[in-house]
């Protein structure tokens, strides 16, 4: 799809990191910009910078694991445009909390907004891009392969796997649709702060488990990784060409190919020693062994 003046692109999570970086990035090509976010402060300081690229802005406060939030937004933005033509299913979260003993609102939490957030999207705007259009939705390279974190691997692998379903859909169907899943590797976003906008409605935030005991390794992989702009870059390019993949991580890409190697063979899973930015796996095994020892001794 061109991108081209006067178009109109949906963001959601465009408050901050790769949301804001594509909605910058579609405004630099001349296209009007809908923000959406949970977070209302972000959602507004974003829009004012992005307005001031000298496009038309339109902001509008969604949680995309309400689906009545989501075809709000699909009504406002033909409300205020009358038209839409490129869509990013990008809002997505992460959680501290322990998978197999901690409380099931932190699964239902990060499936709602990563899954279901993208189910959400599609089918508000679907309709409304049948004359021709894109869609992007986020994903990670953690929907290529596992060992990040149980629900955002599982919430990510999901998304890849919807998104090749709607790819095939629409191209068995004719339609001048495009689409594009975004599977990015470390990029320097605030994604282990999300539970900033944990939702009152789930109850308390759930306590950290383990894997907290490793997050400083994380996020210093996130500070050292790609900036959002180059990604939205990626993004824009894919869109132009009509490129189904957007994978900005060639390191990452081959760890996820080494393990379908794996399974080609029915070998058992083996994670990888070494994952880009990362300490040797043998090391955060000891240092996560250390922190249970730890907290067993104080219970």
């Amino acid at each position: 799809m061109e991108l081209t003046a006067g178009k109109v692109a949906v963001v959601t999570g465009a408050g901050s990191g790769i949301g804001r970086a594509l909605a910058e990035r579609f405004a630099r090509s001349r296209l009007n910009i809908v923000l959406a976010d949970v977070q209302a402060d972000a959602l507004s300081k974003a829009a004012d910078d992005v307005a001031s690229l000298g496009v038309e802005t339109l902001a509008v406060a969604t949680d995309v694991s309400v689906p009545a939030d989501l075809d709000a937004l699909a009504a406002a933005t033909l409300d205020r445009f009358g038209a839409v033509h490129l869509v990013c299913n990008n809002a997505g979260v992460a959680v501290k909390a322990d998978p197999w003993f901690g409380p099931l609102s932190s699964w239902q939490w990060v499936m709602n907004v990563n899954f279901w957030g993208v189910v959400h999207g599609i089918r508000a705007f679907l309709p409304h891009l049948l004359g021709g259009g894109h869609i992007v939705n986020t994903a990670s390279v953690a929907g290529l392969f596992p060992g990040f974190a149980p629900s955002y691997d599982a919430s990510k692998h999901a998304v890849v796997a919807i998104t090749e379903d709607l790819f095939n859909d629409l191209r068995t169907a004719g339609l001048p649709i495009g689409v594009s899943v975004l599977c990015p590797g470390w990029v320097r976003t605030g994604i282990l702060d999300a539970e900033r906008n944990w939702p009152a409605s789930l109850g308390d935030v759930p306590p950290d488990g383990p894997r907290a005991a490793v997050a400083h390794h994380v996020q210093r992989a996130i500070d050292e990784g790609a900036t959002p702009a180059a990604v939205a870059d990626a993004v824009a390019e894919a869109v132009q060409t009509d490129r189904f993949w957007v994978i900005p991580h060639q390191d990452f890409l081959e760890i996820a190919v080494e393990r379908w190697h794996r399974v080609a063979d029915r070998l058992d899973p083996e994670p990888p020693e070494y994952v880009p930015g990362m300490p040797p796996r043998s090391q955060i095994v000891e240092e996560l062994m250390a922190a249970m020892g730890a907290a067993a001794s104080e219970s």
